[in-house]
């Protein structure tokens, strides 16, 4: 149902890119609010339809009625959950990429497209210090880039117990309770026991309580263990260099989740509290989040891909054109065959503005994140609950109930100041900003808090 030669479709064209320019020119952009199902079918009206509504007027209710009642997550006061601030050139690069019609999971298919995003890979690799060998693909975001991880290291650890010949079958992953949820999830998909590691006094998972779990359980019967560099709640970086030292000594399969905190690599005030992820077999990290790319984009690295080829490779007569060539292959490296090029934004960026200008983002969210803590801090009403390892700020208002806070957050919401939600830790409700936008500025933080005293 191609439609180059309708009369209509350049006119079409030129509204599409026209919404586009507009949006990326909204400075600031608005934060708008979620409508209810109701306020939605009133104002949009039935739009699929036997003979269509026309360009015009799809158009027409996607700018007046659907993009309204989706928050802008690239908003400078949207703190909540770990937000996305793409780039402007990512975000014009996206529509490039949609436009090329560029299957990314061959190199036969779309080598031009796998070369570029092998380039940024080979970046992201350096900035953990993995070796030359190294390589991945970019997954359509963490959880799928834990799950890919966690499958290569089964395929490897069953494959060593088979050489070794004992009648052991691995079949545990260790993490400690701050891990993300995707992993719980990636075990449940495997069938895979997930065994809790105890964290530290300072809430981080380290090599001591990881050994006394695996010589509680026998370390042969562990496929991985995964560490995180950035809890999503609180953004701590486990101990990852006593946590390498643990899982080389047993020859266990070390993955790093840095979906959040691994764009912190690129921050050389930070880089040291990384010790230990050169270490790793595989890791990922979702420039989504702090890379500046938009939705949606996992880099997901392995220490030696051919373990992972092998793991996910598909076999069938039809794909044997593909299988069989020497080149890269990206949709052998993680679970799924059909992918977009999803890379090239983030490379677009990175080409145009060069790795020193996305260092200096990170620094600015960093330096943000520290006036915010600093701010908590001199404000008698709050507390921080947590210090701060990354960009997270956790935090409570003394004399606050659970429902105090969630007041505060829908009147934030609904008077599109900002998007703030509560958090829980220890069954205690807080507060909570994740400042990974370089546009969001002090002011933005000190407005917010305002509204608390």
């Amino acid at each position: 149902m191609h439609s180059h030669r309708d009369p209509n479709l350049h006119d079409l064209g030129r509204s599409v890119l026209r919404y586009a320019d507009e949006r990326l020119r909204l400075d600031p952009v608005p934060l708008d609010r979620p409508m209810t199902p109701e306020e939605l079918q009133q104002r949009a009206g039935q739009t699929i339809t036997p003979d269509g509504i026309g360009g015009d007027r799809a158009m027409d209710v996607f700018t007046e009625v659907l993009a309204p009642a989706c928050l802008s997550i690239d908003h400078p006061r949207y703190l909540a959950f770990i937000p996305c601030a793409p780039t402007n050139e990512a975000t014009m690069f996206d529509l490039v990429v949609a436009a090329s019609s560029i299957y990314g999971g061959s190199w036969l298919e779309g080598s031009g497209a796998v070369h570029a995003e092998n380039e940024t890979l080979r970046w992201i690799a350096d900035l953990a210090g993995l070796p030359e060998q190294a390589g991945g693909v970019f997954t359509p975001g963490g959880t799928i880039g834990n799950l890919s991880a966690l499958v290569a290291a089964r395929w490897s650890a069953r494959r060593e117990a088979a050489r070794r010949g004992d009648g052991s079958r691995p079949y545990r992953v260790a993490a400690s309770a701050g891990a993300h949820s995707s992993i719980a999830s990636a075990c449940e998909v495997m069938d895979a026991e997930l065994v809790p590691v105890p964290l530290d006094d300072s809430w981080r998972l380290t090599g001591e309580n990881l050994r006394a779990v695996l010589a509680e359980h026998g370390p042969e019967s562990f496929v991985a263990v995964v560490a995180t560099a950035g809890t999503t709640n609180f953004g701590i970086v486990d101990d990852l260099d006593s946590i390498a030292e643990v899982c080389a000594e047993h020859g266990i399969w070390l993955h790093v989740d840095a979906a959040y905190g691994g764009a912190g690599l690129a921050a050389p005030s930070i880089r040291e509290r990384y010790a230990g992820i050169e270490r790793c077999d595989s890791f990922i990290v979702d420039p989504h989040k702090w890379l500046f790319a938009p939705f949606d984009c996992c880099a997901l690295l392995y220490r030696d891909p051919t373990v992972a080829r092998a793991a996910h490779t598909q076999r069938a007569g039809y794909l044997d054109v593909l299988t069989e060539a020497a080149d890269w292959n990206p949709a052998d490296y993680s679970v799924g065959l059909t992918r977009r090029a999803r890379g090239l934004p983030l490379w677009f960026s990175l080409a145009v503005n060069g790795t020193d200008r996305y260092a200096a983002a990170v620094e600015r969210t960093l330096e943000v994140a520290a006036v915010a803590e600093a701010e908590i801090a001199r404000r008698p009403e709050l507390e921080l609950v947590h210090e701060r390892d990354l960009t997270v700020v956790v935090f409570r208002r003394l004399g606050w109930t659970a429902a105090d806070y969630h007041a505060w957050s829908d009147r934030l919401l609904a008077e599109e100041l900002a998007f703030v939600v509560p958090t829980t830790h220890d069954g205690e409700t807080l507060a909570r900003f994740a400042v990974v936008n370089p546009e969001t500025t002090p002011e933005d933080i000190t407005m917010i808090l305002d509204t608390m005293a």
